[in-house]
């Protein structure tokens, strides 16, 4: 058995990145741009007023107060979109909108609620510096400025900026087509009839939903029952995908075809066996370019096994930098006793409480108590020499609530 630093480093050197291709700046939301994108144009065009108010000249209002207003006489309205041809002169002053380019002449806006009307003209009531309220042309991006670089997250904000420099297609990395295949004798679909002796297959839709949130785009083969050819045509299919991942027929059984049936197709074995619980019988290997994981049976290990090998892959291949999820310190409320040898991957709920996280785990962790993960916001990581974790340590957690 491998450790579990040796097997991912193994996994990540034989993922590559994939080609872009363009889509429109809504579908590229929470994906990785390709391109780097420089303003088209200076952002905003024109000077342009921050507020709703009056556009005058500094000098004019600089003795202005509630006690002693300065009146102007008002000699425009201005809204937004239209560019005035009137220039302000001493003792004037044009009303006008948020986001209208300013006047020539005016140097200050005041805004609405600093003033009173009076007929045809504005009583100002405070007075303002030059530049005041007023939004200078390019302050958000000069032309020619470097506005988002290959490689970014494009966020709701780059499609904002995306949108403000006229770009409605933009180059991202593709999204990895992933094949999910389960097999077992046992297993039936969730609308198949449930005999005695069978069970469904979580995994198909677990390890689909776990492909699904990480960005990619699931593909699922089904159930493939223990028999060579069947698990072989399934897998067949499955290579026309970018990534191939098998749950189940991984182990030492005599009915764990999934390793051999691999091989016949030209896998190159990377690694089998990790040194990790649970998720220990994990097979990695390439058929030509393709990365093909063989995740185990029990619903947690794949699903554990998955966080940890498959989901930074899978980033890593539609060109995210942070492609591991968010490791804490938290103080562990319980004792925790495991075997040494093996990393543990224990299910727990952390919360924060008095300035500090704090970390229970979710109950029994039998690698099938799918409920285990339910409950589960993050994995206290136990190093592989521990054999107690006492109450009151600090332990790390690996985050799995993007949201927490």
């Amino acid at each position: 058995m491998i450790t579990v630093e040796e097997a991912l480093d193994k996994v990540l050197s034989h993922i590559k990145l994939l080609g872009p291709e363009k889509v429109s700046i809504l579908e590229a939301l929470g994906r990785v741009i390709a391109e780097d994108i420089d303003a088209n144009r200076d952002i905003p065009p024109l000077d342009n007023s921050g507020m709703d108010g009056y556009a005058v000249r500094s000098e004019d209002i600089r003795n202005a107060d509630p006690n002693h207003p300065v009146r102007l006489k008002v000699i425009e309205d201005l809204p937004a979109g239209f560019i005035s041809t009137r220039t302000v002169g001493k003792g004037e002053a044009i009303r006008i909108m948020t986001g209208a380019p300013t006047p020539t002449g005016a140097d200050t806006v005041i805004p609405v609620e600093n003033t009173t009307k009076e007929g045809d003209f504005a009583a100002i009531l405070k007075t303002g510096s030059p530049g005041e309220n007023v939004r200078r042309a390019g302050e958000d991006a000069k032309m020619g400025e470097r506005v988002i670089s290959s490689g970014d997250l494009i966020r709701p904000a780059e499609v904002g900026m995306l949108a403000s420099v006229r770009r409605s297609f933009v180059s991202v990395y593709q999204r990895p087509m992933v094949a999910v295949l389960c097999t077992g004798e046992e297993l039936v679909d969730v609308d198949g009839g449930l005999d005695e002796g069978k069970i469904v297959s979580s995994n198909s839709y677990a390890l689909a939903a776990q492909v699904k949130d990480c960005g990619a785009s699931p593909v699922q083969l089904g159930i493939a029952r223990d028999r060579k050819e069947e698990i072989k045509e399934k897998l067949l299919q499955g290579l026309r995908a970018d990534v191939l991942i098998s749950s189940a027929g991984v182990s030492v059984g005599d009915y764990d075809f999934v390793k051999d049936v691999l091989r016949d197709l030209g896998m190159e074995m990377v690694f089998w066996r990790v040194a990790m619980k649970p998720g220990s019988p994990l097979a990695f290997g390439m058929i030509k370019e393709k990365p093909v994981f063989g995740l185990p049976g029990n619903p947690v290990s794949s699903m554990v096994c998955f966080e940890q090998f498959v989901r930074p892959s899978l980033l890593k291949m539609m060109g995210h930098r942070q492609i591991f999820r968010p490791i804490i310190e938290a103080i562990l409320k319980e004792e925790i006793h495991k075997e040494p040898g093996r990393r543990h991957f224990v299910r727990a709920s952390v919360v924060f409480e008095e300035d500090h996280y704090f970390v229970t785990t979710t109950g029994a962790q039998g690698s099938g108590i799918l409920r285990s993960m339910v409950k589960a916001n993050g994995f206290v990581v136990i190093p592989e020499d521990r054999k107690i974790v006492r109450a009151g340590e600090k332990v790390k957690v690996q985050l799995l609530n993007r949201n927490f």
